[in-house]
């Protein structure tokens, strides 16, 4: 049970629908940094979405990230593989990956050494920046799930079918 009396739908959604007047500069926000023009592809985006939600153990986001990137990328666990196999990667995302991680933990924790492991696999500022950006937003959006113990669903299926929606109508359909 939730921690506010938000309406029984699983994860974000349910609070988005208790605050409707949130609700869109969010989405608006996820569409952007996850659909909107970056050099990194919207699979990359998602990946990096899920790599930092399974740091911060939020499984819902994790969930419904993973089972995003798997619909635009075609490949069932892709997200699980790739997390599981980084060198399966190319190194440019392994590296962005470590930067998410790190921003996960800290800021702060995004030394020198990852930006120029990064840099050196090809990246560019456009590519840290967007990077950066997706996982600072993402540790927001799993603070916001698990900080008001929103509906997390167990069964795998449920992201599956939430994923493929997101990959193939976006954020800005989850507010209606």
């Amino acid at each position: 049970m939730g921690h506010i009396a938000s309406p029984p739908l699983p994860g974000i959604i349910g609070l988005l629908a208790f605050r409707p007047e949130s609700a869109k500069p969010l989405m608006a926000l996820t569409e952007q940094l996850l659909r909107g023009p970056s050099p990194l592809t919207s699979t990359e985006r998602e990946l990096i979405a899920a790599a930092v939600s399974a740091e911060n153990a939020c499984r819902f986001c994790y969930g419904s990230h993973a089972g995003a990137a798997d619909a635009l990328a075609g490949v069932d666990d892709y997200v699980k593989n790739a997390l599981a196999a980084p060198a399966s990667l190319s190194a440019k995302m392994q590296a962005l990956i470590s930067i998410a991680r790190a921003v996960a933990k800290s800021g702060t924790a995004v030394s020198d050494a990852l930006v120029k492991d990064a840099r050196d696999a090809g990246a560019t500022d456009i590519e840290l920046h967007d990077a950066v950006l997706v996982a600072a937003a993402f540790c927001m959006f799993n603070r916001y799930v698990d900080g008001l113990g929103a509906i997390t669903p167990d069964d795998p299926m449920a992201y599956k079918m939430m994923g493929k929606q997101l990959a193939d109508d976006g954020y800005l359909t989850a507010i209606g």
